[in-house]
């Protein structure tokens, strides 16, 4: 048979290096976190708008 072949690709440690690497450790991720919870945030509001007009209007 022929030599084996092995994907470098699917390297846990090739991958660890990428994550790791320092340009993208100095973007920093914390605006894209904080981003990310705003849709959330204005859900949460909207429900308890809606929740509290559906209650006004069902005691009313």
């Amino acid at each position: 048979m022929g030599e084996e072949y092995v994907d470098r690709s699917g390297d846990t440690e090739a991958f660890r290096a990428f994550v790791h690497a320092p340009e993208l450790a100095a973007q920093g991720d914390a605006p894209v976190r904080d981003a990310s919870r705003l849709p959330l945030i204005g859900a949460v509001v909207v429900a308890a708008v809606l929740l509290a007009l559906a209650t006004w209007i069902a005691l009313g």
